[in-house]
């Protein structure tokens, strides 16, 4: 079978690697025959399992030893409602690079009063000054849609809340400036159903009054377990960390993240035909916006481009165009066959 190549900006591709191990246990894992979805979270093997997951994650990301590493679930569109109760907030600063910002924006507003920096059109990092004054400041390290990297946040006299559901593990985490990192699995991570949270303890809530599943502090006692866990899913990321453990580790994937949006930006500057509407220095390493000079030929870009093997290209429906995501387990060689198709179409319809 020949693997296309996955430009989807989430759910992502996994390493084949990955898919190829959990093929080869789906019905015999440990010799138990039987698969890790069919037995007990209890069991000494799957919490050994869970706890080799969250060893890998602090050792990739050097994550210190005061921060609870928990496997949630309800994606970050949960976290934008549970993070301000978790936190106890009540005055929240966010800065607004795009679609998902605005998403956690009118999340935290149903608990704390919210101030906002940055609005539309999304095309670069707005002008952050000193934040102070407030329960802890929000922003997206990434923003999946409109294609804008907020490069480094800065130092502040409150709390930093990252949303990185799609460049974690892609980059180093500088925690001197991050009290909190969220994000959902299906991009750089495993598949859907998983959220990582990265928190600091000392700002975790004693009492939020949520039930135990949605209260960071119970689950961090817990060990991610106050219910049922999502224990496939959690077996997935422990792969896709070694994964990522094997082939150099986090500054191994952001040297490659690097060189494959470079390749696609160059490509895209140098037509005329293809535009990316980010000022360069904010322009995102993992999703790659860009327009067509007609946006009448956007439908056979798609499909053209699915016939050569490269899947899912279509830009999302709120900003229309197209947009390559270049998650880390994408390969190498996926870019410049994009490039090429990319000439060659352009060729033929410019």
């Amino acid at each position: 079978m020949k693997r296309t190549f996955n430009f989807s900006a989430g759910p992502a591709g996994l390493p084949t690697r990955v898919l190829e191990q959990a093929q080869s246990e789906l019905l015999d894992w440990k010799g138990l025959g039987t698969s890790v979805m069919e037995i007990s979270h209890r069991d000494k093997r799957v919490v050994a399992m869970f706890e080799s997951a969250q060893a890998r994650v602090r050792s990739l990301l050097a994550v210190p030893d005061d921060y609870a590493v928990l496997f949630l679930q309800g994606g970050a569109t949960a976290m934008f409602d549970l993070i301000p109760v978790n936190l106890g907030a009540r005055r929240i600063h966010v800065l607004n690079t795009g679609a998902w910002s605005e998403k956690a924006i009118k999340g935290a507003q149903k608990h704390a009063q919210v101030e906002v920096t940055g609005q539309a059109p999304y095309t670069d990092v707005p002008e952050l000054g000193p934040v102070a004054g407030v329960d802890y400041l929000h922003y997206c390290h990434n923003e999946t849609i409109h294609g804008v990297r907020v490069g480094d946040i800065g130092r502040h006299a409150v709390p930093v809340v990252c949303d990185a559901s799609s460049s974690i593990f892609a980059e180093p985490i500088d925690w001197t400036q991050h009290d909190l990192v969220y994000g959902g699995a299906q991009k750089n991570l495993g598949p859907s159903g998983v959220t990582l949270v990265i928190a600091k303890r000392r700002l975790l809530s004693a009492d939020t009054g949520l039930a135990g599943v949605f209260d960071f502090a119970k689950q961090d006692a817990a060990d991610s377990m106050v219910n049922t866990p999502p224990v496939f899913g959690v077996y997935l990321i422990e792969k896709v960390l070694e994964w990522i453990e094997d082939e150099g580790g986090v500054d191994a994937m952001q040297q490659r993240s690097i060189d494959r949006a470079e390749a696609l930006y160059h490509a895209i500057d140098q037509s005329d035909f293809y535009s990316n509407p980010v000022a360069p220095h904010a322009r995102s390493r993992m999703n790659v916006p860009f327009l067509l000079a007609d946006p009448a030929l956007e439908d056979r870009f798609a499909q053209q481009a699915e016939q050569a093997g490269l899947m899912f290209l279509k830009g999302h429906r709120s900003v229309g165009g197209m947009r390559a995501s270049l998650y880390n387990a994408l390969p190498m060689q996926a870019v410049p066959a994009l490039v090429q198709f990319m000439s060659e179409f352009e060729a033929k319809n410019g």
